[in-house]
């Protein structure tokens, strides 16, 4: 089940709010501790005004709610509240025997046992879990993973505690994303959604729903996913999953933020993934564990693109081909014959290596200057310290490579007194936002502008043919672009 944790501070509110999410979600948190005092009067009501089953909720402060009364007068605002039809009353695990679970139980009300821990997973997480079962209740465990290590301790859940039908698992947080929405795998009954993040790493019910389907997911399910630190910022899933969609095929694309890609290859075994596109940091820290590359892996030295061929991992990289596709013909008529290069990372490496290979000339400029000399001398290309770009204004094409004037910082500008001509072909890599503060300044002398979401898209669509061994939908083209615009 997909569930949505209401926000509002009105019954009506939440009315709106189920309205908008129906077709989305099949049952809901009230959280009376989001509500006025005037209306936690009334919240008794509340299942009357909704098809849907209703689990009530009172979150104290500590277990990241907003009640600030005391406990006597939370459990008695419960009591009040329970007259109504609820399905559901979810209280914290270190409450003791009551009148009100009691009045619960009488009204045939399934009682969910939480335990809530902001910090980091509790080394008896599944004793809590096994504690609670027995004695009657569905446990919620609501945990938060700091690692990909913590991340495999929860997938193991299901396959250690199987008996316990009835559970839900969260793992909360940056790292806590796949969790929520492979729930399914963790065993897990349902999976709380909402408009506003009321919990570290929510997602919306409509992507859960439309984009990611994961209340579709079973055991025949190919997983996929993308690894980076950061990661949860990326657009690939609004390319893989409508994909997957449009051919029919039973699988799934996710965001993993990985710390350790050694950890990430004991997931993706366990899990297991059929698959999975590679962004920064761990373009080349894959290399040692795949068992085949491509030849423009081994001579880019980075991966962006892993698939599973019978017993081994192969790693291709497709930002080669995305980045070097709009340029071919004109570099085959003339028109840009030498080139730009900010940055000497991972990117970059792919970048410098696909117009090499097309014969074009080549300048890396970096603010580790030593950085940039490394990888001049692999690809016969010239370097220079990122301060003198200026120097450069001659060259045809200008690539901007790195993470500057990525979202968040918009004031950044990786060269910002370099003086763009109308001549000049300009291309960012960065695709969030499409216009980072370099193409706006670049923009102003009319430049031909290239832009990163334009990559991200063509390489997406050959990580697919990876992936499925189809072509990208064709139809689908047509709202990949209308998402850009």
């Amino acid at each position: 089940m997909i569930a949505l944790v209401l926000t509002g501070t009105s019954l009506d509110e939440n009315i709106t709010l189920i309205k908008q999410n129906k077709s989305y979600i099949d049952l809901v948190e009230l959280r009376i501790d989001l509500l006025s005092p005037e209306e936690q009067k009334k919240a008794y009501t509340f299942p009357s005004l909704t098809p849907l089953p209703v689990i009530l909720t009172c979150r104290r402060k500590i277990d990241g709610g907003a009640f600030t009364e005391s406990e006597k007068l939370r459990l008695t605002l419960l009591e009040e509240t329970i007259k109504g039809n609820f399905a559901y009353i979810d209280i914290e695990e270190d409450i003791k025997k009551s009148t009100l679970l009691q009045k619960a139980i009488d009204k045939g009300i399934e009682i969910i046992r939480s335990f809530h821990d902001f910090t980091s997973i509790p080394t008896d997480l599944y004793h809590r879990i096994t504690k609670i079962a027995a004695k009657g209740s569905i446990p919620k465990i609501a945990v938060t993973p700091n690692s990909i290590l913590d991340v495999i301790h929860l997938f193991r859940i299901e396959q250690e505690l199987k008996h316990i039908e009835k559970k839900i698992i969260i793992g909360m947080g940056p790292f806590g994303v796949p969790t929520r929405i492979l729930y399914k795998r963790l065993g897990s009954m349902l999976t709380f959604t909402s408009v506003n993040e009321i919990a570290p790493g929510q997602i919306s019910a409509k992507n859960m729903k439309t984009l990611y389907r994961g209340d579709k997911v079973n055991e025949r399910t190919h997983i996929y996913g993308i690894i980076g630190n950061p990661v949860l910022h990326t657009r690939s899933p609004y390319i893989q999953n409508p994909g997957f969609d449009g051919i029919k095929f039973n699988a799934i694309y996710i965001p993993f933020l990985v710390d350790n890609v050694r950890s990430f290859f004991v997931l993706a075994e366990m899990l297991p993934l059929y698959g999975f596109s590679v962004t920064v940091p761990h373009k080349q820290a894959v290399l040692p564990y795949l068992g085949k590359i491509t030849r423009e892996v081994k001579q880019i030295g980075a991966c962006n693109t892993v698939v599973r061929a019978k017993n081994l991992w192969m790693g291709t990289n497709t930002d080669y081909y995305g980045f070097i596709s709009p340029l071919i013909s004109l570099i085959q008529e003339g028109k840009i014959q030498s080139a730009l290069v900010i940055g000497a990372g991972g990117a970059a490496r792919s970048v410098v290596w696909a117009l090499r290979n097309h014969g074009c000339k080549v300048t890396i400029i970096n603010r580790d200057i030593e950085k940039a000399k490394s990888l001049a001398n692999l690809t016969m290309s010239s370097y220079d310290s990122l301060n003198n770009a200026s120097h450069y204004e001659h060259l045809n094409l200008i690539v901007q490579t790195t993470s500057v004037g990525m979202e968040g910082d918009n004031e950044g500008d990786p060269i910002p007194n370099f003086t763009f001509k109308k001549e000049h072909h300009v291309y960012e890599l960065i695709y969030t936002p499409q216009y980072t503060p370099m193409l706006q300044r670049a923009s102003l002398s009319n430049a031909t502008l290239y832009y990163g979401i334009d990559m991200l898209y063509r390489q997406g669509k050959l990580q697919f043919e990876n992936f499925t061994g189809y072509h990208y939908p064709k139809r689908l083209e047509i709202n990949l672009e209308l998402e850009k615009n």
